[in-house]
């Protein structure tokens, strides 16, 4: 039960994330609501995969399968909210960027600029390089996997904001 929870919460604040990041793209109104439940599902689905008991999968694997279900549902609710599906994958993929690893990243970067001993400076750059391949691997992730179902369902994803008369 205590899972479950924890599930929710992350969901939850996914989906505040979401609002959030979409209200600075200036979407439709009815987007919102939309982008809150992508947001929130995504995460889950991370979080699930990373927290899993019997084999918990890393943050690259699990931010991919996140994203794929974000791709997917996006397509979904662009057929209904009428607006492309980048509307709704885009604001519901920023909660799940890994800022503490770009921020190490960097972190070992400046440090291996401002030390002279070469043990530390190896230490500095095993940390520099560990970080951002994480980091990169895990937003490539993201944005292969948001994208592949917009692709694969294009007859539906091109065409949610054309009208028929």
């Amino acid at each position: 039960m205590n899972f479950f929870f924890s599930v929710l919460q992350d969901a939850f604040f996914a989906a505040l994330a979401g609002i959030g990041f979409a209200s600075i793209s200036n979407p439709p109104r009815n987007a919102y609501k939309y982008c809150a439940v992508i947001s929130a599902f995504g995460h889950a689905i991370r979080y699930v995969l990373m927290h899993n008991d019997l084999h918990p999968a890393n943050l690259i694997v699990g931010s991919f399968v996140a994203a794929l279900g974000i791709g997917f549902l996006s397509v979904f609710f662009a057929m209904q909210a009428k607006c492309p599906p980048e509307t709704f994958s885009f604001p519901s993929l920023l909660p799940m960027i890994p800022g503490m690893y770009a921020y190490r990243t960097v972190e070992g970067l400046v440090m291996c600029l401002f030390t002279q001993d070469e043990h530390l400076f190896n230490h500095y750059l095993y940390i520099c390089t560990s970080n951002g391949f994480t980091c990169a691997f895990d937003v490539f992730g993201m944005v292969l996997g948001v994208t592949l179902p917009i692709f694969i369902l294009n007859k539906i994803s091109f065409k949610v904001t054309r009208y028929l008369n």
